[in-house]
């Protein structure tokens, strides 16, 4: 297997600066998003060569109590994404993608894995209606809303970048987002592994034997 090394500025534009509307082709700069550098293998995952400090964010889960992602992921292996229930297409799939291939996992390990969604449209993603969303893809998902600003610097020092929700001039409210899911080792409590848009159901089954016990991929 080669592993070629992944300059600076190819990263950060693949990652922080390239965002998905679930949908529209559009992507834009969203400003200070944290830079990425890592070694990209064969395969769908980047293992960083700088891992993501988790961040400090108190939001409200789906029985509407706070919830501290550092106090509650502590020690466990954790998936984050953020994306939005109303997305048509990238969303669903990921979380899908996910869910099954955590399905693939021994029973101990499945109970082992945290699995975070975090919501981009906050206002339209209550803790009933992300609940509900989420239950249909895995009930052990944990779903998370609250202020958009809190939200969006999070993202931001994962180096993924969000925008707030927009109307497009036919009534369709569209969140910009960039697509990759960060992967926490239940060592460090690091972000060290990122996975992009195309990652595939056996991407997921292949990675997460590894991704569990803190191993790189």
């Amino acid at each position: 297997m080669r592993t070629t090394r992944v300059t600076v500025a190819a990263l950060a534009v693949a990652t922080a600066l390239a965002l998905s509307a679930c949908g529209s082709e559009t992507a834009k700069n969203t400003g200070s998003v944290t830079q990425i550098t890592g070694q990209k293998k064969a395969g769908s995952a980047t293992v960083l060569d700088r891992p993501f400090d988790k961040p400090e964010l108190v939001l409200t889960d789906t029985t509407g109590k706070p919830w501290n992602l550092r106090e509650q992921t502590k020690g466990r292996p954790t998936l984050i994404y953020f994306g939005y229930t109303n997305c048509p297409d990238v969303c669903p799939l990921t979380m899908s993608n996910i869910a099954v291939a955590k399905k693939a996992l021994p029973k101990a390990d499945q109970d082992k894995l945290q699995v975070v969604f975090v919501t981009t449209d906050p206002e339209r993603d209550t803790p009933d209606s992300l609940g509900a969303w989420l239950r249909a893809q895995d009930p052990s998902f944990t779903g998370l809303t609250g202020d958009f600003a809190t939200i969006q610097a999070a993202a931001r020092s994962l180096g993924i970048g969000i925008e707030a929700p927009k109307k497009e001039a036919d009534g369709t409210v569209v969140s910009m987002h960039g697509a990759q899911v960060i992967a926490f080792s239940p060592k460090t409590d690091e972000g060290y592994v990122l996975y992009g848009e195309g990652t595939t159901v056996d991407d997921y089954t292949k990675d997460l034997p590894k991704i569990i016990k803190g191993e790189n991929p």
